[in-house]
């Protein structure tokens, strides 16, 4: 009998639709960059959440006001277009990584460094991601084999 076919024990929940939405997420992010993105994305957040200045403070700053916000949005877009159009992530991940160098000079250091090194370190995980490359297949050790 096949295991997935049995009742559960008692007082255990289980969701109507089984682990269904798991294995769709599992499968919709291994055909994507999905680490590059998603670190891209963070990056640009945490640089806007570092940004201390109000908006009238940035209006009259000009250019460079204006700079300091534009940059770190410009990553997130560019991280949320890595992970919903993979086939274009060569592009979005060289405009990251440009965007991310920019918030140096533009943004309190590119937050603090932790935006920077996210937006950094997230773009080169999605230029590098190759999509046809065969997903890897982890072996976990059975019981008879650690004994």
């Amino acid at each position: 009998m096949d295991p997935r076919e049995t009742d559960p024990p008692a007082g255990t929940a289980v969701p109507a639709g089984g682990r269904r939405p798991v294995r769709s997420f599992r499968a919709w992010r291994r055909r994507r960059p999905f680490w590059g993105g998603l670190l891209l994305l963070l990056g640009g957040g945490e640089i806007l959440l570092t940004e201390q200045a109000s908006i009238s403070v940035v209006l009259q700053a000009g250019a460079g006001g204006i700079a300091a916000y534009l940059l770190p949005l410009v990553m997130a877009v560019c991280g949320l277009l890595v992970l919903l159009n993979p086939a274009q992530r060569l592009f979005y991940s060289v405009v990251g990584v440009l965007v991310s160098l920019g918030t140096w000079v533009t943004s309190n250091l590119g937050g603090f460094f932790v935006g920077l090194l996210l937006g950094l370190i997230g773009s080169s995980l999605a230029f590098g991601w190759l999509p046809d490359q065969e997903p890897r297949h982890w072996r976990r050790r059975s019981h008879r084999e650690t004994v």
